[in-house]
């Protein structure tokens, strides 16, 4: 037997977003959402579903926290739906979505769970996005003034506080590629949606300092490690720049660096004013200090340019690898040298692992069991991959299982189970999955043990 023993105060967790799971999407005052809205076209999502029910958390949450009491949560990391704070963006305060949040933070606090929760989650109030949304400024300020309106209502008693999760995903996913909401396909709006996003982050900051006292803040990246397909200059050139594009763009800035010099040459097409939208002042308020980096890794990414003549021959192909149910290639070891890398060339201070985990249907037995081998496996390699990086001083703190339950997996609709809960859409039972089980364990031993 190998035993892998995490650190005496290693938190052990697990993560969903309010859209995913809330449901109740126009219950209590909430306002509409990009997401109601991209949602409830026709064509946008795969399976033509939407997140008008999802897991019905807003109404079952008591059963929900029972849930993870029993599972051994330490930390529950979830996001506030902006819409239903501010149902017009700004000004008017929804009360009825305040106390629904704070009937949630009691609620961990009394199951002696500790909240860590995330401003936003991609939820945008549509008025906002009607106004233009994160490609406008004034953005910044109708950010700033919800984290202020939510930090003062919860800020006495969550301590954990994440501004933004995956400002990649925010800009690039949804303003220049047009795969989740508003599904705009402009590149120029995507860089502007981006430096928004990282000036709100900053901007956000100070207020949540100052509304919650001895609180720690920080904001969530998705992260791929990235490799060239063959040592060719071609493929090296490729992997520079998804690395330039995806992670860099955002590292850089957030660790006082300014946007990446060769990126912001790769993009001058797009730039046909050059950064006019980053104004005096910015990038030293996107640098502000933060106490943790929260990254989200699910696989890492090879690049081969395809167009080269003459390309040298593939020394890495994920194909060889096991993939999930997303066909996302399944590689550990991607996340230790991410950790590593972000150790090392960033110096950050302390890191969570906020979202980690893989999409399988694996569903119930005639026993009521859930085998989920594949994801067991998935997660207790990854658990291994952050001892090793732990072993070699990066200063991990936390992990958060990527998703506590099946959940809507937004422009796939409910295709996609990351869940380590089953979730029956039609009844709302959950039933735990092994690797529920297993993680527990793993949980109260805070060990991985191997045969």
């Amino acid at each position: 037997m190998t035993t892998f023993q995490f650190p005496e105060h290693f938190i052990w967790g697990a993560a969903t977003s309010s859209y995913q799971i809330e449901g109740a999407w126009n219950e209590d005052g909430k306002g509409e959402s990009i997401w109601d809205r991209f949602s409830h076209t026709p064509g946008k999502i795969i399976d033509g579903s939407n997140g008008d029910m999802a897991c019905d958390h807003y109404h079952r949450w008591p059963e929900d926290i029972a849930l993870m009491q029993m599972l051994n949560f330490q930390a529950y990391r979830f996001s506030i739906a902006w819409p239903r704070i501010l149902p017009d963006g700004v000004g008017r305060v929804n009360q009825k979505g305040l106390d629904f949040y704070s009937r949630l933070v009691d609620g961990l606090l009394a199951a002696g769970i500790t909240p860590f929760a995330t401003l936003y989650h991609w939820d945008l109030p549509q008025v906002l996005q009607d106004k233009g949304g994160w490609p406008e400024r004034f953005m910044v300020d109708a950010f700033a003034e919800y984290a202020d309106v939510v930090t003062r209502h919860l800020g006495d008693r969550v301590k954990n506080w994440m501004t933004h999760n995956e400002p990649w995903c925010i800009s690039f996913l949804s303003y220049q590629i047009g795969e989740h909401a508003p599904g705009w396909q402009d590149h120029t709006a995507a860089l502007q949606a981006a430096h928004h996003v990282l000036l709100s982050h900053g901007r956000a900051v100070p207020i949540i300092r100052a509304n919650s006292p001895q609180a720690e803040v920080g904001i969530v990246l998705n992260l791929n490690q990235t490799y060239a397909a063959s040592p060719s200059h071609a493929d090296y050139q490729a992997a520079r720049w998804f690395d330039g594009w995806f992670n860099r763009w955002f590292l850089d800035a957030v660790y006082g660096r300014h946007y990446p010099a060769d990126m912001v040459a790769a993009f001058s097409q797009h730039l046909p004013n050059g950064l006019d939208f980053v104004q005096a002042g910015d990038m030293e308020e996107i640098a502000i200090h933060t106490d943790f980096l929260g990254i989200n890794y699910y696989s890492r990414a090879v690049l081969r340019d395809e167009s080269a003549k003459d390309n040298l021959s593939r020394v890495v192909d994920p194909a060889v690898n096991e993939h999930t149910e997303m066909n996302w290639e399944v590689y550990p070891d991607g996340l230790f040298e991410l950790l590593t890398r972000l150790h090392v060339d960033y110096r950050v201070p302390k890191i969570y692992i906020a979202e980690n985990g893989a999409s399988y249907s694996d569903g119930p037995t005639g026993d009521g069991r859930i085998p989920d081998t594949r994801r067991l496996n998935y997660l207790r390699d990854h658990f291994i991959a952050c001892h090793r990086a732990l072993q070699i001083g990066v200063p991990l703190a936390g992990y958060f299982a990527w998703s506590f339950m099946d959940n809507f997996e937004w422009a796939k609709g409910y295709l996609q189970r990351f869940g380590i809960v089953w979730v029956d859409y039609e009844t709302q039972q959950r039933i735990p999955k092994d690797s529920a089980l297993w993680y527990r364990d793993v949980i109260a031993r805070n060990a991985v043990t191997m045969k």
